[in-house]
């Protein structure tokens, strides 16, 4: 496949597409469907709907992805009627592309094209998911040396702390620190948090933020009236999950933090050195 055609195909198909009011991109069939290599709309039917099965059985919604609507075209004598057309999002045009005929170039071309696409965009995801766990762990780090500095003005001492965290602990998951560690098969010497997916570390870090509030407010100046405190925050935030059907202790572990953190660092050097190693 030449390049100059593949270079025509990418700038045609990027040319079609277009956006809801909400940012969503899509491609409408009736466009796309000549530039696919089908030149009979039923023929291009039938490869729909083999691709909206496929929707289905990898468990997406259809209608996410391949919405009816209907379309303005000339008939002539500046006559205008409604055709039924089909949105496409990325993932709708790439599973097309998988359920299109491969002796076709375009179709060729376009399942290597929205493969690269989807699997970008499954990439960003996952870094948007990363980011937002980092961030939630730094959170949890800065709030947990907060309460730190609470115990430690407020009873003369801060030799309670790990005491008042490992009971917020059990009260979270229903197992000591140490069942929890063995069980994610988390190392002596590192923190569970570190170890801890998105979800626990916002967890922990709300129990421990309306732990703060109530031991300031409150004037709380014993490691007994804290730790009763903080008990009492973390069985309520597990109440609210266990309503929401999430199990804290029954979640698997989440990826070591701190590998996730050399892997950002790793990234971002070598973008510095070749700012287009992120899109290759």
């Amino acid at each position: 496949m030449k390049s100059e055609f593949i270079q025509s195909l990418t700038e045609t198909f990027e040319g079609h597409a277009q956006q809801t009011e909400t940012g969503v991109e899509y491609w409408l069939a009736r466009d796309i469907h000549f530039l696919l290599g089908y030149s009979k709309w039923d023929n291009f039917l039938n490869v729909v709907s083999k691709a909206k099965t496929a929707c289905e059985v990898s468990g997406h919604e259809v209608v996410d992805h391949f919405a009816d609507v209907g379309k303005m075209v000339d008939i002539g004598s500046g006559t205008k009627r409604e055709v039924d057309d089909i949105m496409l999002t990325r993932y709708a045009c790439y599973l097309i592309a998988q359920n299109g005929d491969p002796k076709k170039q375009e179709i060729a071309f376009a399942q290597t094209y929205f493969a690269i696409q989807t699997r970008r965009a499954e990439l960003i995801e996952q870094r948007i998911l990363e980011v937002e766990r980092l961030s939630a762990r730094k959170k949890l780090t800065e709030t947990e040396k907060e309460l730190s500095s609470v115990i430690y003005e407020q009873t003369g001492g801060n030799q309670d702390f790990a005491l008042i965290r490992s009971k917020g602990d059990f009260a979270l998951f229903g197992k000591s620190t140490q069942a929890m560690k063995a069980q994610w098969k988390v190392p002596d010497s590192r923190p569970l948090a570190d170890f801890a997916p998105t979800i626990i570390l916002k967890a922990k870090d709300f129990a421990t933020e309306i732990t703060i509030f109530n031991a300031r407010e409150h004037k709380m100046s014993s490691e007994t009236a804290i730790s009763k405190e903080h008990v009492t925050n973390n069985q309520a935030v597990r109440r609210t999950l266990l309503e929401r059907g999430i199990r804290p202790e029954a979640l698997p572990p989440a990826e070591d933090v701190k590998k996730v953190e050399r892997r950002f660092a790793a990234e971002e050097k070598k973008s510095l050195k070749n700012p287009k190693s992120l899109d290759d």
